[in-house]
């Protein structure tokens, strides 16, 4: 096992993975971004703020200073939200090299281009460091328990694949491989937009029949963009797309879901945003896969009604009447 792994985020999910390799004995630092927040996280060893009840292992060290995080490990793990990823990425570029090795847990596209974020990375580090993708139907406070979690790791670069299964793999994390870094990414940003949608239905009332149509056809609509933008059709019936799509759908551990709900229920996004007090990281995505289907001209109706929801203040029943209203055609 590599020595060592810097994990860059010190939301729910970045301190879950950081449990993740500690417990498995790899030396790991996390960083955060908020001096306040980590002074407390060193103080009471675990994350009260957002992944209480957890403490860290003795070879868990925390670190505001992002040059000494990087300095910790050659292996860097961000688990950002998607709209810092890139200006971590400029804010890490000055302190790596090309022994360094890039990977990412963070789901979503770029806010100000709409690319994926391994066109970012790309763009920033070029193509000397190998990077990978984390991603999978995952639940940071199930991790951080122990509980039977799987998901997937792709890269191009099979070593570090490997390194970073080495890590985080044990009896109760299992680890899946693929090289498909453009479906997996397609996967965990666009079904965050589902889960408000899934939200919203049930806000309103609606019951399972809905709920099974949304995720069946928000499915659909994914693996279109995700083709499109050569992605693989296996992907999207795996961990990264089917799983991913139903864990966020159906349950209320799922922020994005819950956004959706309080939507539904009535609430201002507003409200619902300051309830969650996390990233919902849906809304952004939501903006970007619409541009996105618009862009390659991918059909995408779901998508579409959650946009005009989040961006026209379109009344969400009327969201959900545009859906059913729209002309019969063949299930494809």
């Amino acid at each position: 096992m590599p020595q060592s792994i810097s994990i860059l985020g010190a939301g729910s999910w970045g301190t879950a993975l950081a449990l993740q390799a500690a417990r498995n004995g790899c030396e790991t630092m996390l960083w955060g971004h908020n001096p306040q927040h980590i002074s407390q996280v060193k103080q009471a060893r675990e994350n009260q703020r957002y992944l209480a009840g957890f403490n860290f292992p003795a070879n868990l060290h925390v670190t505001d200073n992002l040059q000494q995080a990087v300095s910790f490990s050659q292996l860097i793990l961000l688990a950002v939200p998607s709209h810092a990823f890139k200006n971590t990425l400029i804010a890490i570029q000055p302190f790596l090299s090309e022994n360094n090795q890039i990977a990412w847990a963070t789901k979503g596209f770029d806010s100000e281009t709409g690319e994926l974020l391994s066109q970012v990375s790309l763009a920033i580090l070029g193509n000397n460091i190998n990077t990978a993708v984390i991603s999978g139907p995952t639940f940071a406070k199930e991790v951080a328990a122990g509980l039977p979690t799987a998901l997937t790791i792709a890269s191009n670069s099979e070593s570090l694949a490997n390194q970073l299964t080495d890590i985080l793999h044990n009896h109760c994390f299992r680890i899946y491989t693929s090289t498909d870094i453009i479906g997996v990414q397609v996967g965990g940003a666009c079904k965050n937009v589902l889960a408000i949608a899934a939200g919203i239905a049930d806000g309103l009332g609606f019951g399972a029949n809905t709920r099974a149509a949304l995720i069946t056809r928000g499915l659909n609509e994914i693996m279109r963009l995700g083709i499109k933008l050569n992605g693989q059709a296996d992907t999207f019936m795996g961990l990264t797309g089917l799983g991913d799509l139903i864990l966020t759908c159906t349950d209320n551990q799922s922020r994005n879901r819950r956004f959706g709900l309080a939507l539904g229920q009535g609430q201002s996004q507003q409200q619902a945003l300051t309830e969650i007090a996390q990233e919902v990281e849906g809304i952004g995505a939501a903006r970007e896969a619409y541009l996105l289907s618009k862009h390659y001209q991918v059909e995408m109706p779901i998508t579409e009604q959650v946009y005009k929801v989040l961006f026209e203040n379109l009344e969400p029943k009327l969201a959900v009447q545009n859906l059913l209203t729209r002309d019969q055609k063949p299930e494809n």
